[in-house]
């Protein structure tokens, strides 16, 4: 069983293919997109995904437009940001948008790793929190 549910997004396609393979090798369903749009309906088809790697820099709607409709129709997918144009700026507004966190590209696997497991494990205990609120909700009505 896969570690973790992610979708990685990128325009640069040889970006996506090389880091799908490193990232299976480690035991993570990959999914790619190449852009907001696309990422948007792979996350509509892939209920699984936990963790979203989202490039800043894209054409058409950039990472943090994505970021924010990925918040909006998604709000449990937790979104680590990277980038290889960082900006103190762009930084603080993906974080201010709910990004998880950020990395600068390339980034080292090992750091990415362990920001996808620990992103993975926050969405989970949400989601485990949601179910136990509603289970409760539901108990308290029979009495």
């Amino acid at each position: 069983m896969a570690i973790a549910n992610v979708l990685l997004v990128d325009d640069e396609v040889p970006f996506i293919e090389t880091m799908t393979k490193r990232l299976t090798k480690r035991d993570l369903e990959v999914y790619g997109a190449n852009d907001g749009n696309e990422a948007l309906k792979k996350l509509g088809q892939h209920r699984s995904v936990e963790v979203v790697i989202l490039d800043v820099k894209m054409p058409g709607m950039d990472g943090i437009e994505t970021l924010k409709e990925i918040k909006k129709t998604y709000p449990l997918v937790e979104v680590i940001m990277l980038t290889g144009h960082a900006t103190v700026e762009s930084a603080i507004e993906g974080m201010k948008f709910g990004a998880f966190d950020y990395l600068m590209k390339p980034c080292d696997m090992d750091i990415l790793m362990k920001k996808v497991n620990e992103a993975a494990e926050k969405k989970r205990l949400h989601e485990n929190k949601i179910v136990e609120a509603r289970i409760k909700e539901i108990t308290s009505r029979r009495v």
